[in-house]
């Protein structure tokens, strides 16, 4: 083995954009002697993995599993004394999939921390090039989305963001049957945008509802407009395109990250919630008109305030709303024992509890409605 490694982010770099994984496998042959690499991607629901250069079969190998969940490194020896090592594939906390090496030995801590290296590039270059070619997407999808759906999760900024502050993570489901419910987020410095909606409506009608409003809302944003603005744009918007007749239940929030007050602007039906010390308290707001409802709307912030440790939680009503049959709501009868599993999970794990607490709910089928969680952990 080469006590130093060619580095692997300037070769990654300069390969093209579908070739990434042949790149950083060459890059652990050459100098780690390893025996066998997979790059696993995990597919839209965040339930399974898929190998990028092997079957395309999902992958039901434990370990990996298990790292893409906690997002640390793994490692098994068998008698022989030979190494698997599991290495989480993630970019500014957007969690991608995991890279599984196979060695002829033990690791010593500076092969371990190189490996680790060899990780972050690839994930950081897979996360670039996931728009110059269709490879990495077509792996995310063991289905057919519809075209609704599809929409949709070229308009997401992500599943999950995070540094030393604070977790982010959010998810859609069914994912390859979503309408109008969407997230987006946007990190400026000391600030944390975040908007969670319900556009009105079904399929592409409600997809290209939801994509006006979120445009709307990231060009205000962009412009440096607080959300006061962001959601008077959006609402003016579509209400120009639609007369008052369609309409796009929203909640937009504003962290700030060194003080934890929250600034609040409730335009629809998404719940807010949090946890706190084994408790859970809906975060009442005053809900103001839906955007694009009526022409000339005009929108006040309210004030919350997070304490160091706080998860919040955001719920669409294809969460909270749920009813099959018509019966009591998921919401009323097991939202809070579903937020109550998630306890001792980071956030990029509690949003999959919820939406299988979801599905259990409609006794494992696929929700009624579309659906969308977010949570937030404030680390302080």
């Amino acid at each position: 083995m080469s006590d130093q490694p060619v580095p692997v982010g300037a070769l990654l770099r300069a390969s093209a954009p579908d070739r990434l994984p042949e790149v950083a496998v060459d890059h652990l042959r050459r100098h780690f002697a390893a025996d066998h690499v997979e790059v696993l991607v995990s597919d839209l629901t965040l339930r399974r993995l898929t190998p990028l250069l092997g079957p395309t079969e999902p992958d039901s190998d434990p370990g990996a599993m298990r790292c893409f969940g906690s997002q640390r490194p793994g490692t098994e020896t068998d008698i022989s004394g030979r190494a698997r090592l599991y290495l989480p594939l993630s970019a500014w906390g957007e969690r991608l999939g995991v890279l599984r090496v196979d060695l002829p030995g033990r690791l010593d801590p500076e092969q371990a921390d190189q490996l680790r290296t060899v990780a972050d590039e690839l994930a950081v270059a897979l996360r670039a090039a996931d728009r110059m070619t269709d490879r990495y997407r077509a792996a995310q999808c063991l289905q057919r989305p519809t075209m609704a759906a599809e929409l949709q999760w070229d308009l997401l900024p992500g599943r999950s963001l995070g540094d030393e502050r604070f977790m982010l993570a959010g998810q859609l489901e069914p994912a390859y049957d979503v309408h109008g419910d969407h997230f987006d987020w946007a990190l400026d410095g000391d600030r944390l945008t975040v908007t969670v909606l319900n556009g009105a409506g079904e399929g592409m009608d409600a997809a290209l509802l939801t994509a006006t409003a979120v445009n709307a809302m990231r060009n205000a944003r962009r412009c440096g407009a607080d959300i006061v603005e962001q959601a008077e744009l959006a609402s003016d918007a579509l209400h120009a395109r639609y007369g008052g007749s369609r309409h796009a239940a929203t909640l937009l929030l504003e962290i700030d990250l060194v003080s934890g007050w929250v600034d609040a602007v409730d335009a629809g039906s998404p719940h807010c919630l949090i946890g706190r010390g084994g408790e859970i308290t809906q975060v009442r707001l005053e809900q103001q008109l839906p955007l694009g409802m009526f022409g000339e709307a005009r929108y006040e912030i309210e004030r919350f305030r997070l304490e160091p440790g706080d998860r919040l939680l955001v719920v669409s009503d294809g969460v909270h709303a749920a009813a099959p049959g018509a019966g009591v709501t998921f919401g009323e009868s097991a939202l809070v024992t579903a937020l109550r599993r998630t306890r001792l999970q980071p956030a990029t794990e509690a949003v999959g509890t919820v939406m299988r607490g979801l599905r259990e709910f409609h006794s494992g089928a696929e929700p009624e409605d579309d659906a969308v969680t977010v949570c937030l952990d404030w680390r302080r």
